[in-house]
């Protein structure tokens, strides 16, 4: 058992899960550090669905069991928070934006912010998406080897800025900021103590810089905006600036702040991702690039994607929904119970730290035949609708799922058929490409890759199907 009990018996219940032995005092938070995805993955094959873990006296449990995923996103959402041990460490960061707003205050925010994503509003966003990543592909030379992960970063970004802001925003320095300001989210992660921000240690302090960097980038484009006027105009910062809850107020700039921010590194870094370890398994797999190649010219010939298109890219869209599976971005979802609830025979009390993992839950071989292989083509024989509501969440569930799931998916779709259609890619690392969990899931080390561009012919035909070095 860990150390410390992490929950109080009750009338009828199981005393507690079973779970990892700890240290006295520190109890699991060192092997947590040291491995956070093998953690979860060995509590799950060692102990179960519902693990009792104990991180420096934060009580925990990891779910993977799908009834009580339901119950916590779900049917009982309302006895859980956002606002665990995680979400306050980056408090400066997202202030009162949706990943961290709770309560009344995240239901008018959600509210004023979905009119931005519906998908009504997706098709004005599609032309600046395929513009984009052609003039990046027209930038690439036949034969070029490179870390794929910056030039996803780069080409994310600017779509973020294209499609939230409408404009073109020199990229000097935000690449940086945003580094700076994930490395330290991933040391907060492990930290057995929360730190106040003041505290002049050389990770906090590159945090705030990066935080400062980005805040006066969002808070002059909103300044900006609001002189040059937002009406009329198609991007999510100005349907933000003109959304109007029932009592005709508008968001803060202050929210407005908090909200730009989280979108722009929830969307430009979740697509970065997406991309980055598609480019890793697709190198592996030259076979589907080329079938994907194929579905794209089979369906738009030579002629620019349009937001038509992507219902009939089943291929390319199987590709991304695989590569989020096996290499979900938001690899870990955090709650903390508010009230008393019970799951699988255990009652548990408020103030436990929740964690449901989607990267062990994704590699379930309980859902997925051969978990551990990349197999886009699981995805065209209508496997989703076979699968448990929460077996495959890339996006999360319940009513907090990712306002921008479809967006994300659309855009994530396009760029890759944009890419493909034209471009060949190779892996040419030299040893598997480890993870590397922070507030999302990167590639540690990067993606070396070589690309060629494609001609007529001479497509290789290889093994369609096999294991990747995951």
């Amino acid at each position: 058992m860990s150390s410390g009990p992490v929950i109080a018996g009750a009338k009828g219940a199981l005393k507690q899960p079973p779970g990892p032995s700890g240290l006295p005092i520190l109890g699991n938070i060192l092997d947590f550090g040291r491995d956070q995805l093998g953690f979860f993955t060995r509590c799950q094959h060692e102990f179960g669905d519902i693990v009792a873990a104990n991180f420096a006296g934060w009580p925990a449990l990891a779910v993977t069991e799908m009834a009580a995923v339901e119950t916590i996103l779900v049917s009982e959402h309302q006895c859980f928070t956002k606002n665990t041990l995680v979400w306050r460490q980056t408090r400066a960061l997202f202030g009162a934006g949706l990943l961290t707003s709770e309560g009344k205050a995240w239901r008018r925010q959600r509210k004023l912010a979905a009119p931005a994503f519906a998908s009504a509003q997706l098709t004005s966003y599609v032309p600046s998406i395929v513009r984009i990543a052609e003039a990046t592909v027209a930038g690439w030379q036949d034969g070029d080897t490179f870390d794929a992960h910056p030039r996803m970063m780069a080409l994310s970004f600017d779509v973020a800025a294209r499609t939230l802001f409408d404009a073109d925003i020199e990229n000097a320095g935000i690449d940086q900021a945003l580094e700076d300001i994930l490395r330290e989210m991933e040391s907060r992660i492990t930290r057995p103590v929360l730190l106040p921000d003041w505290l002049p240690l050389p990770g906090h302090l590159r945090y705030l810089r990066g935080i400062r960097k980005i805040e006066g980038l969002i808070r002059g484009l909103i300044d900006t905006r609001r002189l040059s006027g937002f009406d009329g105009r198609r991007d999510v910062l100005s349907r933000l600036m003109a959304a109007r809850d029932a009592d005709d107020r508008g968001m803060s700039d202050d929210r407005l702040r908090d909200e730009v921010i989280t979108l722009l590194l929830a969307g430009h870094e979740t697509t970065a991702l997406v991309l980055s370890w598609a480019f890793y398994l697709l190198g592996q797999h030259p076979s589907v690039a080329d079938r994907v190649a194929d579905e794209v010219r089979a369906v738009a010939a030579d002629r620019p994607l349009e937001l038509a298109d992507v219902e009939r890219l089943s291929l390319t869209e199987a590709v991304v929904t695989e590569t989020m599976r096996l290499f979900p971005p938001a690899w870990v979802i955090g709650r903390e119970s508010v009230q008393p609830f019970r799951i699988g025979g255990y009652d548990i009390p408020a103030g436990v730290t929740i964690f449901i993992s989607p990267w062990v839950i994704h590699r379930d071989p309980r859902h997925y035949d051969r978990p551990e292989d990349f197999l886009p083509v699981r995805w065209l024989d209508c496997l989703r609708h076979r699968l448990p509501r929460f077996a495959y969440m890339p996006f999360g569930g319940g009513p907090r799922i990712c306002i921008g799931q479809r967006f994300a998916m659309i855009e994530a779709v396009l760029l890759l058929a944009t890419i493909l259609r034209q471009i060949r890619i190779d892996w040419i690392g030299k040893s598997p490409i480890l993870p590397q969990p922070t507030i999302t899931l990167r590639p540690r080390g990067g993606v070396p890759v070589r690309i060629t561009r494609r001609g007529d012919g001479g497509r290789r035909r290889g093994n369609f199907i096999r294991k990747p070095t995951a």
